[in-house]
């Protein structure tokens, strides 16, 4: 079926774009004329022979597409479209399959008689219970519009900080990765290709020569042995953090690792005070928040720490007690929070923190990539020179004698 791009004119003022399938143009202005939409513009995409690779991710929701759907949302919405008519619109726009799929069945779920938030819990794996808890508040509230924005913006702020900790792993690993492979090349295919050749010379090699020769033979021998052992530790350190010990215990120890830990513990708090902050002021309930949050955690020393001040609250005591004594958050945000408390501006206080803790990120992600920088291109070049100076010491003895 051919699709169309259109452009009209909402009941507010404002302008709302998107794409429609249909057999005619026809069709397409008569289903946005139902809708309310007025100086409908309409243009027929251009259907060039194009080769579409099939997904394997198995139609993965991607963040960028949850995004643009809840911005989408929440401009219709508050432009007084139905919410049938908005889930349809943003449903036969939607390129990702998957994702329409579940926009559809989200539709037709409210048109059996379902509330919006009921009809996206069927859908766990693109809509988690933060989304759905919020959309439930604004549905309560009447403020839905409100709400979606706010979700909108704290999705940017999430995908952002998560962007950031991957763009500081990409260049140590990529480095790590050429080291490894250079090193493991000139080891196992070039090292005994001069091991031959010394052999031949006779004579008694340098030490350094000595050592890298055993090293390149070993490797030469085992290498498949060290493969295989190297996939099985880690397969048990995965099978270690499966379980509730294991998972307790390295987590704990990410939490004190000497470069990494300082930004893991900036890390949740970001995230614990952010996600938090946008319930809270959305009019989520603080104990079901705090519920959810240690839910999405992703370190189990502070899921057990929100877990730990959620229990404190229900017997009656403060927040900031709780968590001055589980020893994972920062006396800042202890004491920002109790003035929180103190001055009944929890969600403005929570949101301030996590502010700033995402610029703490951003400045402990730069910090530590300048760092590693010139270190990683020192152990590198110190490695492959290594190995190289190694190679070359019986040449020179040998050029020497031969000299002498």
């Amino acid at each position: 079926m051919p699709k169309f791009n259109w452009e009209a004119r909402t009941k507010t003022g404002g302008t709302q774009k998107g794409v429609i399938e249909a057999s005619t143009v026809e069709m397409v202005e008569a289903q946005l004329k139902k809708y309310g939409f007025s100086n409908i513009t309409i243009k027929a995409q251009s259907t060039g022979i194009s080769f579409k690779l099939p997904s394997f991710g198995g139609g993965k929701i991607e963040t960028k597409d949850l995004v643009i759907f809840t911005r989408q949302f929440a401009t219709m919405i508050d432009s007084g479209l139905p919410l049938v008519q908005c889930l349809d619109i943003l449903a036969s726009q939607q390129e990702n399959k998957n994702f329409q799929d579940i926009l559809y069945k989200v539709k037709e779920s409210v048109e059996s008689g379902s509330t919006f938030a009921d009809a996206l819990a069927k859908h766990p794996k693109a809509f988690d219970q933060l989304f759905v808890n919020l959309v439930a508040a604004g549905e309560i509230g009447g403020i839905l519009d409100t709400i979606l924005n706010r979700l909108a913006a704290y999705i940017e702020k999430a995908m952002k900080l998560k962007k950031q900790i991957k763009g500081a792993m990409v260049y140590p690993i990529t480095i790590m990765s050429i080291a490894v492979v250079v090193v493991g090349v000139i080891l196992v295919f070039v090292i005994p290709t001069f091991a031959k050749m010394f052999a031949d010379f006779g004579g008694e090699l340098p030490l350094p020569t000595k050592i890298v020769i055993a090293i390149s033979s070993f490797l030469s021998k085992y290498i498949l042995v060290l493969i295989g052992a190297f996939y099985g530790i880690v397969w048990l350190i995965k099978k270690y953090y499966s379980t509730s010990i294991g998972q307790k215990n390295i987590d704990r120890w990410a939490l004190k690792a000497p470069i990494a830990g300082p930004l893991i513990r900036k890390v949740s708090v970001a995230k614990f005070t952010r996600t938090l902050g946008t319930m809270v002021s959305s009019g989520v309930p603080i104990m079901d928040g705090l519920e959810i949050v240690a839910k999405t955690a992703g370190n189990k020393i502070v899921e057990e720490a929100i877990y730990s001040v959620r229990q404190a609250i229900s017997e009656g005591k403060t927040m900031a007690e709780p968590l001055a004594a589980c020893g994972v958050f920062p006396p800042m945000v202890v004491q920002m929070i109790a003035v929180g408390e103190a001055t009944g501006a929890m969600d403005a206080m929570l949101n301030k923190i996590a502010d700033f803790y995402d610029d703490e990120v951003d400045d402990a992600v730069s910090a530590m990539t300048a760092m590693m920088e010139p270190l990683l291109m020192v152990f590198l070049g110190t490695t492959v020179g290594g190995l190289v100076i190694a190679m070359y010491l019986p040449i020179f003895k040998l050029a020497g004698t031969v000299a002498s």
